[in-house]
């Protein structure tokens, strides 16, 4: 979507009563949210609180199992399958069939990982990273939305 028009869609929330607005076109999603107080500022709510491990709240040193792993070891380490349509996610190539991928499976690069039903046609789905499955995120015969992560490989 052009840039003109997602600016022009912003004038119409903002001049109207609208307080949400949320179009689809060609894969691209665009959301656009209002929202006022008495002031006329936007309000944005606080993080939720998380609890402190144990030898935080002591006032220890958190240990290194305890150390949330930064976001780079975290994108080194992991991959996600992520589906390329929306329909639904099939395990196995047939009902009576073992599925194509359990935990702890090695899978490669192109090779055939699950089935995505999209009107009526079967889409068999490939992976395009190489590694070890460590969790598969969605559950045979539920509906999955375009880039919803289906399974994590550790590489």
């Amino acid at each position: 979507m052009r840039t003109s028009k997602i600016l022009e869609l912003v004038k119409i929330v903002e001049d109207h009563d609208i307080g949400d607005l949320e179009i689809t076109s060609f894969g691209t999603k665009i959301k656009i949210s209002k929202t006022s107080s008495a002031s006329g500022q936007r309000v944005i709510p606080p993080p939720a609180a998380t609890p402190l491990p144990a030898s935080r709240e002591a006032g220890l040193e958190p240990s290194a199992a305890e150390m949330p792993e930064s976001p780079k070891t975290q994108a080194t380490n992991v991959a996600e399958v992520k589906s390329p349509m929306v329909g639904t996610f099939y395990r196995a190539p047939a009902p009576d069939a073992d599925p194509f991928l359990k935990i702890g499976d090695q899978v490669s690069a192109g090779q055939a990982v699950c089935i995505i039903e999209a009107m009526k046609v079967m889409n068999e789905i490939e992976s395009e990273v190489t590694g070890t499955v460590v969790k598969i995120l969605v559950e045979n015969g539920e509906p999955v939305e375009f880039d919803q992560p289906l399974f994590i490989v550790e590489k």
